[in-house]
């Protein structure tokens, strides 16, 4: 798209500028179509976990197309909330929300096997940490000294680390197949390749739309291999309405203190995170530092969106990354182009047609899309890293951290012997490993002999 159709330089850089509706329309579209499928994976990968997801042939499994639905929906709710605002809250900037990869660590042990009776205390542990995510928004700055790249990028790589064990499994044909003939079988990984290479065609040979929306088009590709192989169940989709609306507490209130610690905890790695994408977007988008009201109408939308997840049945929100580097791509910098993204997200959120057409998917399909983000999100902790000076003192410090992080995520019955409080905090690895590096960061002298 010709950005001389779009508007002149300044009004690119302006957050207030709005093009035509015939040119916003599509690039408020293209923001959705960049982010949507990593919007609704943490849905489905959490209602896996908890056993009523993907093959789990429970009664409960309209409850995941639910969340798939709230997924959409509330990414939507909280986009309003950065580009449009209330009061303090947003950073009336062109930024995405959407439910965040960076909890899935923290939340597959809390809610597994546990059903749908599970639910209750994640949606209260998002619900709170949403709370303490938006009281961040006052004192953001004061803290980000204390996440130097050398701890955001191990946080982000023990994440990664920490979910590509799930798409294996998803692409192998997913956990209920585990221990029979059927995992692992060549069909099932031939449906995973064809995600993969088509997605890796479009992403490197194409340009534009098909580019941005290759994990997209490469998951609609393999839906329509697996359809082709017979695999793909339409009964949900009869079955689902065409209309219904959120459900406040849909999952009930329950407090659990290990989820809430963890959520409280990871609120501030994804607090740090908006601070620089916000950074990203003003720099890229408009060639300037970003303003500290910014940052904390950013961080307080954050929470605030988190919060209203959590109360209506969804996952924690955050800023999305990869629609920092599509502003960059665009040049575009119009705030109403994004909102007009969010109102698309939120019609779809209210159809449970949309949600129950992802949930047909075969879960090999998801498999071979999430091999890619899931690795992505690995690859992203790895560029972090090699922001980091590597002397003796900061590789120690990444030494100990992945060592005992990634440790524990392999060999998680070493923590039986502690209460069930810390084997749900400690399990991922993720935890431990932010922990030791943050305080190792601030107590280790700046330079060792």
């Amino acid at each position: 798209m010709n950005n001389n159709s779009l508007g002149t330089r300044e009004q690119l850089r302006d957050p207030n500028y709005t093009p035509a509706l015939s040119k916003a329309i599509p690039l408020g579209i293209q923001h959705v179509l960049a982010m949507f499928v990593s919007n609704v994976t943490p849905a489905i990968i959490v209602a896996g976990a908890a056993g009523f997801g993907f093959g789990s042939n429970s009664p409960d499994f309209p409850n995941m197309i639910y969340m798939i639905q709230m997924s959409m929906f509330l990414a939507g709710i909280a986009t309003l909330l950065q580009t449009i605002g209330i009061g303090p809250v947003g950073a009336r900037l062109p930024i995405v929300q959407g439910t965040s990869f960076a909890f899935i660590p923290i939340m597959i042990p809390a809610v597994a096997g546990a059903g749908v009776a599970g639910m209750a205390g994640l949606m209260t542990g998002i619900v709170i940490g949403g709370i303490f995510h938006f009281c961040l928004g006052f004192f953001i700055g004061r803290i980000r000294h204390a996440l130097p790249p050398l701890v955001t990028g191990l946080i982000v790589l023990m994440i990664g680390l920490a979910l590509v064990k799930v798409g294996i499994e998803y692409a192998a044909g997913g956990v209920p197949l585990k221990g029979k003939p059927e995992f692992g079988s060549l069909v099932n990984w031939s449906v995973a390749l064809v995600v993969i290479v088509v997605t890796l065609l479009l992403k490197f040979f194409t340009k534009g739309m098909l580019s941005v929306a290759a994990v997209l088009v490469g998951l609609v590709a393999g839906y329509l291999y697996a359809l082709v192989l017979g695999k793909v169940n339409f009964a949900p989709i009869a079955s689902a309405a065409w209309f219904t609306a959120p459900q406040p507490f849909k999952f009930g209130w329950e407090i659990n203190w290990a989820i809430i610690v963890g959520m409280c905890f990871m609120a501030v790695v994804s607090a740090v995170e908006t601070v620089g994408d916000v950074s990203g977007i003003t720099k890229g988008g408009a060639g300037r530092e970003a303003t500290d009201k910014e940052i904390s109408g950013a961080t307080f939308a954050d929470g605030l969106g988190t919060a209203v997840a959590g109360l209506f049945g969804g996952l924690p929100n955050t800023s999305f990354s990869q629609n920092v580097g599509l502003i960059s791509m665009t040049g575009v910098m119009s705030r109403h182009v994004v909102t007009l993204g969010a109102i698309f997200l939120i019609i779809c959120g209210l159809i449970p047609k949309f949600g129950a057409v992802i949930a047909s998917m075969p879960i090999t399909v998801l498999g071979g899309g999430v091999i890619i983000m899931f690795g992505m999100v690995t690859a992203a902790g790895v560029s972090m890293l090699s922001d980091v000076n590597w002397n003796r003192r900061n590789m120690v410090i990444f030494a100990i951290s992945l060592s005992l992080g990634l440790g524990l995520q392999l060999a998680p019955e070493a923590l039986q012997h502690l209460p069930r409080m810390a084997q749900v905090l400690m399990t991922s690895g993720l935890l431990p490993a932010a922990a030791i590096s943050i305080i190792l960061n601030l107590v280790l002298p700046q330079e060792l002999d």
